[in-house]
């Protein structure tokens, strides 16, 4: 009787070069995605993001069936990040400087990118994902709150829903201002902060000039 021998293992399967390269073209858009929401806003085409990625239309399309997807995969990452900040405000050992420190980074955020406060703060794209993000946000911000009321350094009848709406007043500014005095949201910011503040005998000093009346009319014109 012939002895039998075991087949020669099969080498591990090696990962297909196509699915590499798709992989690698899916985080080219999503990277070009990110600059293009932060720059120029929501309001831009699928085929805007190929180019500015430089791949094609269709593979673009591929990887994106349509723009909801794109801005919500974006949106994900920038949603985490907002999170990541409220939960670690909480760890400052001051109550009202945590507090501070959130609303700065936050409003540093949506100054800075435009599509992340048009998706967060406007609800424009991506509404399930906002919502969700919203749900997740709302106890952190609501202990951060909580914390600095307990210590008597902010305004006792301040409530969470109150946040994104005075981010999206900073937000107005930001959008209005961004070619003439890009920085001036800053002044609103403390001017926000120290009324939301419980003491205000101190007020704190503003870090941008007032707009003069030419750069006024541009930025509300």
């Amino acid at each position: 009787m012939s002895r039998r021998t075991d087949p020669t293992p099969s080498p591990e399967p090696r990962p297909s070069p196509l699915r590499a390269d798709a992989e690698r073209n899916r985080l080219r858009i999503l990277a070009a995605a990110r600059e293009v929401f932060a720059e120029r806003g929501l309001d831009v085409t699928i085929d805007d993001i190929a180019r500015h990625a430089g791949v094609g239309v269709g593979t673009a399309y591929r990887r994106f069936t349509n723009r909801e997807q794109l801005v919500e995969a974006v949106f994900e990452e920038g949603a985490g990040h907002l999170i990541a900040l409220a939960e670690r405000a909480l760890t400052h050992e001051d109550p009202w400087d945590g507090f501070v420190q959130f609303f700065l980074a936050t409003a540093e955020d949506f100054a800075e990118d435009r599509g992340l406060r048009e998706a967060f703060l406007e609800g424009l794209h991506g509404k399930i994902r906002v919502a969700a993000a919203r749900d997740r946000l709302i106890p952190a911000v609501s202990a951060l709150i909580a914390r600095a009321q307990q210590a008597g350094q902010l305004r006792g009848d301040l409530e969470p829903t109150d946040i994104p709406l005075l981010q999206l007043m900073l937000g107005a500014v930001t959008e209005h201002s961004r070619t003439v005095a890009p920085a001036v949201w800053r002044r609103y910011l403390v001017l926000l902060l120290d009324g939301l503040r419980h003491d205000r005998d101190h007020p704190t000093p503003l870090p941008h000039r007032a707009l003069d009346k030419d750069e006024f009319d541009q930025t509300v014109a």
